[in-house]
């Protein structure tokens, strides 16, 4: 049997896929939709006949452009297109290569060859950050998938005669659907279902693993995880706040790699918190380092398109990605990087200020999954947007399947803030081995919208305060339903969100907060600046 070409060697880069699984109904609004995501794949852009619909993919290349290395990939009339990133994917093509002919060095060239033997079941054989939509021409019908954590986006929504649609981005359904939702992840679509086959943040059973077991296995897992992320023909890059997630990620590159890494860290030009942690990290594992500085200027000319590219209201996304996005836009204009690595996930899995205040093991371990769970719509939206947008791919080392199941079936009495230390785990697993300066080891961190500068937000706040009065306010926020704002900054970002995607705040939960359920934690901001266990933070 011989497959259609495939991609180029090595990299599936972050792209833009699309599917209309049905005969479309307005080409033109099709059309329209997934141009507006072109940034994610500038250098090459296909569509082709799929049964009796259509699977798109816009191509960011990162080994140079090769008309043969065009998705959609093709096998005996079935077709696929994929967002994604396959790891150990050369073993499953060794297993495959008895009754496939293939043509590259592509991870994604396995997918079409691993359904005709796996059918739906393929999914959970996945090590993959990944979004895929397949057309099956024996069956005659399409397939979609996520991977468990939703690292790599995607949506859906029915056309006005229920055909379902599918894509990497809200933005490519407006005008298409109606109603836009995210895609769940850990699950497939198939027959008209959503089927689960992973939730990633369940566990069937708490490790027996005692202390030193457990930090030995997060610092190995970890560190495997980095690695699998450094393989790559592009060239790869860093973000480096200087707090401890990034850092580790950063100091464990820098072990791996034969040359120094190149790291960046972003702040604001008068009270940058992190600029400085993140230079002493830099100077410490020996990258090549460069500071971004923004002014006030930048940060509210930025806002308006953060809120669009993003497709939130979310006022901690909203906050945070201004920093990401200005940092990413200065790395697409200034550098060669096509890749970017981050320290994303960590805090879901270790906690973060605020659950220093769960009540018990076990109401930390479901909030840990409640956000495992929601991440989708949070930090990890913010990741990809931030990043894609300005041509970039984004590769998240603690979002590692086999390190994030790892960590979750960890006895939660021992990620309690025991040790008057948060994510102690963490911290001591990589004490040993000098990777980190002992003081940004063991220093807590600013939340990163903090750390960029603490006048960034005030800058929005006072921004937001001009824009209405408070009878204003009140009338304005009365008309939302779902996720009411509650401050004027809130609303501001909504009256923003809904000029783009008018309708469609179902596709954010709520607003990511604190469990307002736990004493401490009932605040009006979801700035961990709040919180009274804030203390050295941020200093």
């Amino acid at each position: 049997m011989r497959l259609s070409h495939g991609l180029f060697e090595e990299d599936t880069p972050m792209c833009s896929i699309i599917g209309y699984c049905g005969k479309p109904t307005k080409l033109k609004a099709f059309q329209e939709g997934f141009a507006r995501t072109i940034s994610r794949g500038p250098d090459d852009t296909r569509v082709v006949d799929a049964g009796q619909g259509l699977l798109g993919f816009h191509r960011l290349s990162i080994m140079g452009l090769n008309p043969t290395g065009m998705q959609p990939f093709g096998l005996n009339g079935s077709w696929v297109v994929c967002n994604g990133e396959i790891y150990g994917f050369e073993k499953i093509k060794a297993e495959l290569s008895k009754d496939y002919t293939f043509y590259s060095e592509s991870d994604c060239e396995v997918l079409l060859p691993m359904y005709e033997k796996y059918g739906v079941d393929m999914f959970a054989k996945l090590d993959a950050e990944f979004a895929c939509i397949l057309y099956d021409a024996r069956q005659d019908k399409f397939i979609a998938a996520r991977d468990p954590i939703g690292i790599r986006p995607l949506y859906y929504g029915y056309d006005e005669n229920g055909t379902i649609l599918f894509a990497s981005e809200p933005k490519n359904l407006v005008g298409l659907a109606d109603k836009i939702l995210p895609f769940p992840p850990g699950h497939y679509y198939c027959d008209g279902k959503f089927v689960c086959y992973c939730d990633i943040a369940a566990v069937d059973h708490v490790l027996p693993d005692d202390l030193e077991t457990v930090c030995r296995n997060i610092h190995d897992k970890l560190v495997a995880g980095v690695r699998k992320r450094l393989v790559a023909d592009a060239k790869v890059g860093f973000l480096l706040s200087g707090g401890l997630d990034s850092s580790l990620v950063c100091a464990i590159a820098a072990r791996e790699s034969q040359k120094p890494i190149r790291t960046f860290a972003i702040g604001m030009s008068e009270d940058a918190i992190d600029l400085k942690y993140a230079k002493q990290v830099a100077d410490y594992i020996g990258s090549d380092h460069t500071e971004v500085i923004i002014s006030k200027e930048d940060v509210l000319a930025a806002l308006e398109p953060v809120v669009e590219l993003l497709g939130t209201f979310d006022i901690t996304t909203i906050r945070a990605s201004i920093g990401m996005y200005l940092v990413c836009k200065a790395i697409h204009e200034t550098t060669d990087i096509r890749v970017l690595l981050t320290g994303e996930i960590s805090d879901e899995l270790f906690g973060y200020k605020y659950t220093d205040f769960a009540p018990s093991a076990q109401a930390f371990q479901e909030e840990a999954q409640k956000r495992i769970r929601e991440l989708h719509m949070y930090d990890v939206l913010r990741a990809d947007r931030c990043i894609s947008v300005n041509s970039l791919e984004a590769r998240v080392p603690f979002g590692d399947l086999d390190f994030v199941k790892y960590v979750m079936a960890i006895n939660p009495e021992m990620k309690l803030n025991k040790y008057n230390k948060g994510k102690y785990l963490l911290r001591h697993a990589f004490e040993d081995g000098d990777y980190l300066p002992h003081d940004i080891l063991w220093r807590e961190k600013a939340a990163f919208s903090d750390a960029v500068g603490h006048s960034m937000v005030d800058y929005l706040k006072e921004y937001a305060e001009t824009c209405y009065t408070q009878e204003e306010f009140e009338e304005k926020r009365a008309k939302y339903t779902h996720a009411q704002p509650f401050t004027k900054e809130s609303l501001l970002y909504r009256e923003i969100f809904e000029k783009y995607y008018p309708g469609q705040s179902q596709m954010i939960v709520d607003f990511w907060m604190p469990n307002k359920s736990w004493e401490g934690c009932n605040v009006n901001d979801p700035s961990a600046r709040v919180l009274s266990n804030y203390g050295d933070s941020g200093k």
